[in-house]
C-alpha cells in the first residue's frame, strides 16, 4: 500500500521547523478536539517550549491508501491522525501505524525526542522507538473501563519497565502505582482559575439554557458508563421543580439508556470557552458518578473547575473528591438519592457562609494551577534529559528550581505520608 502524509494547514508549517532542543511525541487514546481536559492543558503549555506531536488512534474509512492527517494548533503543536482503510487485520494495523510513524519522524526531522504515553496500547506500534526519555501520564485506570482490551494490563506492565518516570492524575492512582516504578510522581487535577472564575461575574446566558427555570443543578463532562443514572433519575423524580442540566458528549452507551424526564436537559457538547457561561447560571454543580470499578481511581478535573467558578458542589463519594474536597468542607458528599436530595437542599438553603466558603476555596486553589503543574513536570523531564546528556549545569538548575518550589513539594510529600498511613 502507498502511504502519504497530508498537512491540513500548510500555512502554519513554518512554525514547525526542526528544534535544536528535544521534541515531545504524545501517543494518546483521547482525541485532541474531543473534550478539553488534562492532556490539552499540559501539552498546550509544553508546546510553548518545544515542538509537540499529538498522535491519536486511527480512524478507519474508505480510503485505499493509509495516510496521516496532520493539522496545526496553537504554538508548536501538531495533531497527527492515522487514516486507515477498513478491513485491515490487527497485524496490518500495527505494522501500518509503525511505518507511518517512522515516515513522519523522518520527514519532520524528529531525532531527539521524549515519548509521552496516555495509553499503554500504543506500545504495539511504538516499541521500536528510541526516545531520550519516556513518560507515562497515567490519568485513569484504563483496564477498568468499558470495552478495555484484555491486553491492557500486560501492556501497562511493559510500559512501566520502559518508562523513565510515571505521573499520576490523582491520589488514588498514585497509591496504586507508586510501588510499581522507581519514579512515580503525584500530579492531581489542576485548574485554570482565571478561566472558570469568569462564572462569578456577569456573563451572557447561553441561549439553550436561558429558558430553563431555577433552581438549576448542572454537570459537564463525558456522559458514559461511569455515571450513576439511577441516582440522576431518582433525584429528578424526587424534586420535579429542580432542573438538571447535563452538558457533554454521550459515549459508549445508548442514548436510550439515559434517564428521560421533563426536568433533565441534555444540551450536548460545548466548547471549553463556553463552560463558564453555563456554570454562571447553575445553583449547584454535580458530580454524579457511580461507585464502581471504572470510577475507583478517577480524579475529576471538573471538581476544582466547579469551585473556581464559585459553584457549590454535591458529589458522590469518589475517593479523590472525598479527599481533600469533602473532608475539607469544600464539597458536600452524598450517595443515596435521599442523601443527595438533602445535600442539595442544604446547599440551596445557604447552610454555609458563602463569602467565607469562597475565601477558603480561593486559598485552596491558589497553588493548584495547570501552569504550576506543568512547570514542575517540565523540570523533572528536563532534568532527566540533562542527565542523559551529561549536562551537569542543567541538572543543578532544575534541582534548584524544585527546591525553590518547596512549598508545593512539601504538600505532595505530606499527601504521600498520609496515604502510606
Amino acid at each position: 500500500m502507498k502511504m502519504r502524509l497530508e498537512d491540513a494547514d500548510e500555512t502554519k508549517s513554518n512554525m514547525f521547523e526542526t528544534s535544536s532542543d528535544f521534541d515531545l511525541v504524545c501517543l494518546s487514546h483521547l482525541r485532541w478536539d474531543f473534550v478539553y481536559q488534562r492532556p490539552q492543558h499540559l501539552l498546550s503549555r509544553c508546546a510553548k517550549e518545544r515542538r509537540v506531536f499529538f498522535v491519536e488512534e486511527p480512524i478507519f474509512g474508505d480510503e485505499s491508501d493509509p495516510r496521516l492527517d496532520v493539522s496545526a494548533r496553537e504554538d508548536k503543536l501538531q495533531v497527527v491522525v492515522p487514516r486507515l482503510p477498513r478491513g485491515m487485520n490487527d497485524e496490518e494495523i500495527i505494522n501500518t501505524q509503525r511505518e507511518l510513524l517512522d515516515q513522519f519522524f523522518a520527514e519532520n526531522g524528529i531525532r531527539e525526542y521524549a515519548l509521552w504515553y496516555y495509553t499503554p496500547m500504543a506500545l504495539r506500534f511504538s516499541d521500536h522507538l528510541k526516545p531520550v526519555v519516556t513518560i507515562y501520564d497515567c490519568m485513569d485506570e484504563l483496564s477498568a473501563f468499558k470495552g478495555a482490551s484484555p491486553e491492557l494490563k500486560e501492556r501497562e506492565r511493559e510500559l512501566f519497565e520502559r518508562a523513565t518516570m510515571v505521573f499520576t492524575g490523582g491520589q488514588s492512582l498514585f497509591e496504586v502505582k507508586r510501588n510499581q516504578h522507581a519514579s512515580v510522581h503525584l500530579f492531581p487535577s489542576s485548574v485554570d482559575v482565571k478561566h472558570f472564575a469568569q462564572a462569578r461575574g456577569k456573563v451572557d446566558e447561553p441561549l439553550d439554557q436561558l429558558e430553563i427555570p431555577h433552581p438549576r443543578l448542572g454537570f459537564f463532562g463525558v456522559i458514559d458508563e461511569r455515571m450513576d443514572f439511577d441516582l440522576i433519575e431518582a433525584v429528578a423524580e424526587a424534586r420535579p421543580d429542580w432542573q438538571l442540566v447535563m452538558i457533554g458528549p454521550v459515549v459508549k452507551i445508548d442514548d436510550a439508556a439515559l434517564p428521560q424526564r421533563e426536568n433533565i436537559h441534555y444540551l450536548g457538547s460545548k466548547d471549553y470557552k463556553e463552560l463558564p457561561h453555563y456554570l454562571a447560571g447553575w445553583d449547584v454543580a454535580l458530580l454524579t458518578f457511580a461507585r464502581n470499578e471504572s470510577t475507583r481511581f478517577i480524579s475529576p478535573t471538573k471538581t476544582p473547575e466547579y469551585l473556581a467558578a464559585g459553584r457549590p458542589v454535591v458529589s458522590t463519594s469518589i475517593h479523590d473528591v472525598v479527599r481533600p474536597y469533602g473532608e475539607g468542607g469544600y464539597v458536600r458528599i452524598a450517595d443515596t438519592p435521599e442523601e443527595f436530595v438533602a445535600a442539595v437542599e442544604a446547599t440551596l438553603n445557604g447552610a454555609e457562609n458563602k463569602d467565607e466558603w469562597l475565601k477558603r476555596v480561593d486559598e485552596l486553589l491558589a497553588h493548584n494551577s495547570w501552569d504550576r503543574t506543568w512547570e514542575r513536570m517540565s523540570q523533572l523531564i528536563k532534568g532527566e534529559v540533562a542527565r542523559k546528556r551529561g549536562d551537569v549545569s542543567t541538572v543543578n538548575n532544575n534541582s534548584k528550581n524544585m527546591t525553590d518550589n518547596l512549598p508545593a513539594v512539601k504538600r505532595e510529600a505530606a499527601r504521600r505520608v498520609s496515604a502510606a498511613d
